[in-house]
């Protein structure tokens, strides 16, 4: 069985990690350089970075903070934010990233991820989705780091995406992102059940429990959360503990 994986997240916005509730109310969390090394040290699975306004800001992302965080960490890294083509993905590659995350521009233009699958292998493809469930109980796909509402269903993405060659989804919910009051199990199970490329939950993580349902509920292959470890609400030793006492695999 493998083991279930946790990873921390480095929202950046002018250089600094910051934090949101439902993609609002951002505030700042620390230094992602320090931030990185630290989570690394306490014995994180991962690592991911988005840098949350490349693409609102229509600028790249920051190849040089990439490469400053990939020297202070030994885990596998993830970057997105601002990727629209091959050369942006070599870039992040040759600055240290091991995963390049997708999302607006891949939506955009689904060419781009079989693209990439086909250049640097499906493995190093992570499709992000930001989702919202609406009035009518559907799932939709947003855009834009979750300014603009698309009219396709979550699932039809992901589907598509994986079809298209995404190694791995990274599924974050709108509703439940900074609120702690539990990650979106019913989209997170669906997808991890239905598609044949690990899932990682995103948005609402705020106790030890919440990983235990998204990992048995929510059939996820890893957690993602982001203010609860940058603000030593919960720490990563203390959680891997609490959910191998809960009979889930986790790395030591």
């Amino acid at each position: 069985m493998l083991t279930k994986r946790i990873i921390p997240c480095l929202d950046i916005k002018d250089g600094r990690t910051v934090k949101g509730i439902n993609f609002e109310n951002i505030r700042d969390a620390g230094d992602p350089v320090e931030l990185g090394a630290f989570y690394a040290e306490q014995g994180a699975d991962e690592l991911v970075f988005l840098d949350i306004t490349a693409t609102v800001e229509k600028r790249k992302t920051l190849s040089e903070l990439v490469n400053k965080i990939s020297h202070r960490i030994n885990i596998p890294f993830t970057v997105g934010g601002g990727i629209s083509s091959i050369e942006d993905v070599s870039v992040l590659l040759q600055n240290g990233a091991d995963k390049i995350s997708v999302n607006t521009a891949a939506f955009k233009n689904p060419a781009l991820i079989a693209g990439l699958a086909r250049e640097f292998g499906s493995q190093c493809v992570v499709l992000a989705i930001d989702t919202k469930q609406e009035a009518d109980g559907e799932w939709y796909v947003y855009l834009n780091g979750g300014r603009t509402k698309t009219d396709m269903r979550c699932e039809d993405w992901a589907r598509q995406a994986v079809d298209l060659g995404a190694g791995e989804i990274l599924l974050t919910s709108m509703n439940h992102d900074g609120t702690k009051q539990g990650f979106a199990l019913d989209i997170t199970e669906k997808l991890a059940t239905g598609l044949p490329v690990p899932v990682i939950a995103s948005g609402g993580g705020g106790t030890m429990p919440h990983f235990v349902e998204v990992f048995t509920k929510g059939k996820a292959d890893a957690a993602l959360a982001a203010s609860i470890f940058h603000f030593k609400e919960i720490a990563i030793p203390d959680l891997k503990q609490f959910l191998r006492d809960a009979g889930i695999e986790v790395r030591h």
